[in-house]
């Protein structure tokens, strides 16, 4: 079936006017990105797969509803759904985010580095723990704005859209972070 190459508009275009399928391929076409991003703020697996079901769940209602008005913009629109629905699980819960990967492992643990000298592995996993607290300890906009950019891999565009905010604000608050970064290394004296 021809369905796998056409654009996420034609897909919810199809899906609007009867086509079921269409939606199956939308969701695993963007289940990847979503899903990683909703778990890095939740850093639970089954509490993530929830807020993933329920971004589908509201999507679906909202397309029936004729309420998608973003052409062109399918993704953003929908990581904004599951970044808002992040927030009020946070306002509820008073949680703040970690960053993890779906499956559970610290997202520093992962990344691949071309050597594999043990010593510079600990090494580099005490720094990636000293960048992690630091991270931590950022304002939560700040935060917020560099899981999205650096962990969840989205363009500043695409940061302005979920958070719901302009380019100009979101390069500011990575701006922030990034100066506040530095002054936490300089003040804990932290080596990395």
């Amino acid at each position: 079936m021809q369905t796998q190459v056409l654009t996420d508009e034609t897909l919810v275009h199809q899906y609007m006017h009867g086509n079921e399928q269409a939606l199956e391929i939308l969701i695993r076409r963007h289940k990847s990105k979503v899903f990683t991003s909703i778990f890095i703020f939740l850093r639970d697996q089954y509490l993530a797969e929830d807020l993933f079901q329920d971004t589908f769940i509201k999507v679906v209602r909202k397309l029936r509803a004729g309420q998608y008005q973003e052409e062109g913009k399918f993704l953003p629109w929908v990581m904004r759904i599951a970044h808002n629905l992040c927030i009020d699980y946070y306002r509820k819960t008073k949680r703040t985010p970690q960053i993890t990967t779906p499956d559970g492992f610290d997202i520093f643990n992962i990344l691949k580095f071309s050597d594999n000298n043990p010593e510079k592995i600990i090494i580099r996993q005490q720094s990636h723990q000293k960048v992690r607290e630091m991270v931590d300890n950022l304002p939560n906009e700040q935060k917020e704005v560099v899981i999205l950019r650096h962990y969840a891999d989205l363009s500043f565009k695409e940061i302005a859209e979920i958070t719901n905010v302009s380019i100009n604000t979101a390069l500011g608050r990575m701006r922030y972070a990034l100066i506040n970064l530095r002054k936490i290394q300089k003040e804990k004296q932290i080596a990395l």
